[in-house]
């Protein structure tokens, strides 16, 4: 949360409800709504570790609120995640560990392992859908993103199916 936080406020100085509706106008129901509180205490953050500041704005007719701007600090550190790759296949992958080990030992049947697994993953790639379903059709953002999700999970049942060749 903090640094796409940080994106946001490279572009301009928000509150947190504003960087909230940030979030949601952008990603639409793909991206889990981040909850209010869990923003503030990110800014709150974010402040302490010198990468924002806050300037209390007054209001007439509500609560005064705090403003954040992004400070230097937060520009570098904002231009550091973008430069860095993310990362990629995880090799560490414990259905894996799960699919060797468990066997070994009499705990689980290998095929009963996989077959679990795929359900699991056929279970989300029909969420996926019903949620690009739900998704407003002009949201090209939110439509990369389920589409990425879905694109994952095809990779993961081709990937079952190659462990079910492979170790059965």
């Amino acid at each position: 949360m903090r640094l796409p936080l940080l994106a946001l406020l490279a572009k301009e100085p928000a509150h947190g409800y504003e960087l909230k509706q940030a979030l949601e106008q952008t990603f639409g129901l793909a991206y889990p709504s981040p909850n209010i509180g869990q923003i503030y205490v990110t800014l709150g953050r974010l402040e302490k570790d010198g990468l924002v500041r806050a300037v209390g704005v007054e209001q007439s007719n509500r609560p005064n609120k705090k403003v954040y701007y992004i400070t230097a600090a937060g520009q570098e550190a904002v231009a550091t995640w973008v430069d860095e790759p993310t990362e990629g296949p995880r090799v560490r992958d414990e259905f894996f560990m799960k699919l060797v080990i468990a066997p070994l030992t009499g705990i689980a049947d290998r095929m009963a392992l996989i077959n679990r697994q795929r359900r699991h993953y056929l279970g989300l790639m029909r969420d996926l859908n019903d949620l690009a379903e739900r998704t407003d059709p002009g949201n090209r953002v939110a439509h990369l993103l389920i589409e990425g999700a879905m694109l994952h999970l095809q990779a993961d049942l081709d990937w079952l199916e190659r462990c079910q060749e492979e170790l059965l």
